[in-house]
C-alpha cells in the first residue's frame, strides 16, 4: 500500500465553505459515494486527465504535486510517466479517499499521499519539478493564498497544470440533472458559483489573475469542448447521477421520498437520451485547462 502521511460535487449552498468544512464534506458526504462511484468516474473523466497530461509533458524523474487526488486515479497515471525515479505526491483533504487510494497505488513505490489542506501546508522549498491537478483546485476558500502556498513548493522555473469545468451551461453533467430535480423535487438555495465549488474556475479571466496575483508567470488558458463517456448505459448513469451533483443534492435539501427519487431517475433518462446515439453515450462538457510557470 502505498503511504498516507498526516493527518474535489459540491453541495450548494449560499454562504462559502471553509477548507474545514470542506475536509468534512469530502471526507464523510461525498466521499463514501465518490468511492462507490469510483471506477464509473474515473471512466468518465479520463479525457480529461489525458488532457492534463498532454499538457504537462512530464518527463522521467520529475517530482509532482497532485493536488485533490481523491482516489489516486492521477496520482497513479503520473507515476507511470515519472517512473521510478520519480516521485509524486498525492495531496488531498479527504481522509476516505486518501485511505482508498493509498490500497490502489501499493505497486506504485514512487507515489505516496498526504491528507492536508493544501491552502496552509508546509511543503518543503523548491521540492516539485509540476504541480498538477484534474479537478483538485476549484475548492479553496482563499485561492490566491492556496496557489501562493503552493508555488513555494515548486522549484524555480516549475510548472503547473490543472483542469477545470469551463462555463455551466456548457456542462450538461450538471445542468440536465439539476434541471430535472428542479422540476421532480425543487429548487434549493441558490448559490454563487464564484464561491468554492466545481465552477468557481470557470471564467478564465478570473483565474489567470488568481495565478499572477500567486507569483505565477506565463499564465494561459486553453478552453476545450470535449465527449465524456459515463460507464455502462444510460440507466446506469441515471443512478450516479442521484448520488453525485446537483441532483443529490436537491435529494438531500428536500429529503425527496422513494416516488420522487423515481420519477427523478426516469427524467434524467430522458433529458440525456438526445446523447445516446448510434455511437454510444457520450457528454459533451467544456473543459479550462490552465498552465503556468514558477519564476
Amino acid at each position: 500500500m502505498a503511504p498516507v502521511v498526516g493527518a474535489a460535487d459540491a453541495v450548494d449552498r449560499k454562504d462559502p465553505m471553509t477548507n474545514s468544512d470542506q475536509r468534512d464534506f469530502w471526507s464523510d458526504a461525498a466521499g463514501p459515494k465518490w468511492l462507490r462511484f469510483e471506477s464509473a468516474m474515473d471512466g468518465l473523466l479520463q479525457p480529461v486527465l489525458d488532457g492534463v497530461l498532454a499538457r504537462a509533458n512530464l518527463k522521467t524523474g520529475e517530482a509532482v504535486l497532485d493536488v485533490g487526488c481523491g482516489t489516486g486515479a492521477s496520482a497513479r497515471q503520473l507515476g507511470d510517466v515519472v517512473g521510478l525515479r520519480g516521485h509524486v505526491i498525492g495531496a488531498d483533504i479527504s481522509g476516505s479517499m486518501l485511505g482508498r487510494a493509498a490500497a490502489r497505488a501499493e505497486h506504485h513505490p514512487q507515489v505516496e499521499f498526504i491528507e492536508t489542506d493544501a491552502q496552509t501546508h508546509d511543503f518543503e522549498s523548491a521540492q516539485f519539478d509540476h504541480l498538477v491537478s484534474r479537478f483538485g483546485v476549484m475548492f479553496f476558500e482563499n485561492p490566491v493564498a492556496a496557489f501562493t502556498n503552493m508555488t513555494r513548493a515548486l522549484k524555480s522555473g516549475g510548472r503547473v497544470t490543472f483542469a477545470a469545468w469551463g462555463q455551466i451551461p456548457a456542462n450538461p453533467f450538471f445542468t440536465y440533472p439539476a434541471q430535472a430535480a428542479r422540476s421532480i423535487i425543487g429548487a434549493p438555495p441558490k448559490s454563487d458559483p464564484d464561491l468554492p465549488g466545481p465552477f468557481a474556475f470557470r471564467d478564465p479571466e478570473r483565474v489567470l489573475d488568481i495565478l499572477s496575483r500567486a507569483g505565477l508567470q506565463e499564465a494561459r488558458c486553453d478552453t476545450v469542448e470535449l465527449m465524456l463517456t459515463p460507464h455502462g448505459n444510460i440507466d446506469d448513469f441515471a443512478d450516479m447521477a442521484l448520488h453525485i451533483g446537483p441532483a443529490h443534492a436537491a435529494i438531500a435539501h428536500f429529503d425527496a421520498d422513494t416516488d420522487q427519487i423515481s420519477a427523478l431517475h426516469a427524467m434524467i433518462k430522458d433529458v440525456f437520451a438526445p446523447f445516446d446515439g448510434p455511437q454510444g453515450f457520450t457528454i459533451p462538457a467544456q473543459i479550462n485547462y490552465f498552465t503556468a510557470r514558477a519564476a
